[in-house]
């Protein structure tokens, strides 16, 4: 095996998050048929599934330098073309937030969800805005598009939160047995706690690589927090007598 290729992937972090998506796949494959087409699954999976796949191919993108170098140069991005920033700002801030707001949305009470959905559309016009003008280049960090998107996810957790403690339904629950808690919770404290990190990281990298890698470590651990969170929601109609019925689950 490549020792650049070994160093890459036998990193602790890209070790979990593999052993998670087997983990989900086996769970997700023992749902019944409807389970595996209800949202409250197969939206966690789908998270899950890219997440894992996104971040190994842009490990594979630090391995084939020839291979980001040449993205990097169709971008503009001559300067650093070892940088694989562009892939996480594809992945990461436009495909993952969304697909995050649209987690949120489901946890919701039918009338706020169509606030989420103003959310999406607005979050996709500013990025076609901010990169198409060149005021945010695609190969840069983006701070004000991970700003917008942060605090949308923000927005959004608040959301739930509030009908969490004044909707009649959300009152009647234990909280502390609510999968949809678990999840805001790890989500909110995720986007609080890399806020400022995601901002600086690419900065704080190219002047000091040791303290950039520690900031990456923060969201590595919360990363794997909440991909475990999206595991134990797959896994969950497999665990009866632990967590309650949503307030507003729906059967499909």
């Amino acid at each position: 095996m490549d020792s650049r290729f070994s160093q890459i992937y036998l990193e602790p972090y890209f070790i979990l998050i593999n052993l998670l998506l087997i983990i989900g796949l086996i769970f997700f494959f023992r749902l019944n048929k409807d389970e595996r087409t209800n949202i409250y699954y197969w939206l966690p999976f789908l998270i899950l599934t890219f997440t894992v796949v996104y971040e190994d191919f842009a490990g594979y993108l630090v391995y084939n330098y020839e291979l980001n170098k040449w993205v990097n140069e169709i971008l503009g991005n001559e300067k650093n073309p070892n940088y694989n920033v562009w892939f996480y700002n594809f992945a990461n801030k436009y495909i993952a937030t969304a697909l995050y707001l649209f987690l949120i949305k489901t946890w919701l009470e039918p009338a706020k969800k169509k606030y989420i959905t103003w959310m999406i559309f607005f979050y996709f016009f500013v990025i076609l805005f901010l990169t198409g003008t060149g005021i945010e280049p695609v190969y840069l960090g983006q701070p004000i598009i991970f700003a917008i998107g942060a605090n949308m996810i923000l927005v959004g957790s608040g959301l739930y939160f509030i009908g969490l403690i004044s909707n009649e339904k959300y009152l009647e629950s234990n909280p502390l047995r609510l999968l949809s808690f678990w999840q805001m919770t790890f989500i909110l404290f995720t986007y609080s706690l890399t806020y400022i990190s995601s901002v600086s990281v690419t900065y704080l990298y190219s002047v000091n690589k040791q303290l950039g890698m520690s900031l990456f470590q923060i969201d590595w651990v919360m990363g794997v927090l909440n991909l475990s969170i999206l595991v134990l929601t797959i896994a969950s109609p497999k665990l009866p007598g632990i967590f309650e019925k949503e307030p507003y689950y729906a059967a499909s």
